[in-house]
């Protein structure tokens, strides 16, 4: 694991996001809250919010980070058709989250295809990137739209 000690104690945040899509009629399912598993985006968000918190157990060398917050977005978008996930992360620490963001992300876009998953095997999960980066000693990085 990366040493950083040295670095200086600074408010950092990351911005992550990923889409997944699928069949009209699943995200109809998901929408009206149909699916037997429960109401998915809640959950998805719920999972998110959980795996930003875990990603040092889940990430080898990643540093455990004390997280001062965390917000997952879910949002339906016609035009997939699916879902989009938004995953904000911010600390106040000696290394960035963009490794949070990004699991945030990543976990609530694997739930969303566990729950719709008996109904549409089809789905795909694409897109999960880095969108931007707040603070530390490189930095900020906005990624171009």
């Amino acid at each position: 694991m990366v040493d950083v000690a040295e670095k200086p104690i600074s408010v950092r945040s990351a911005l992550a996001s990923g889409s997944i899509r699928m069949e009209v009629s699943t995200l109809k399912a998901i929408r009206d809250n149909t699916l037997k598993k429960g109401d998915v985006i809640p959950v998805a968000r719920l999972a998110g919010i959980q795996a930003a918190k875990r990603t040092a157990d889940l990430i080898p060398l990643c540093h455990p980070l004390p997280l001062s917050g965390i917000d997952v977005r879910v949002n339906v978008d016609e035009s997939l058709p699916g879902l989009r996930v938004e995953g904000f992360v911010r600390t106040t620490a000696q290394t960035g989250v963009e490794m949070e963001a990004l699991t945030a992300v990543s976990v609530s876009l694997l739930t969303i295809y566990d729950m719709a998953k008996a109904i549409d095997r089809t789905m795909v999960i694409s897109e999960i990137v880095l969108r931007e980066k707040r603070g530390g000693t490189k930095g900020d990085f906005t990624r171009d739209p």
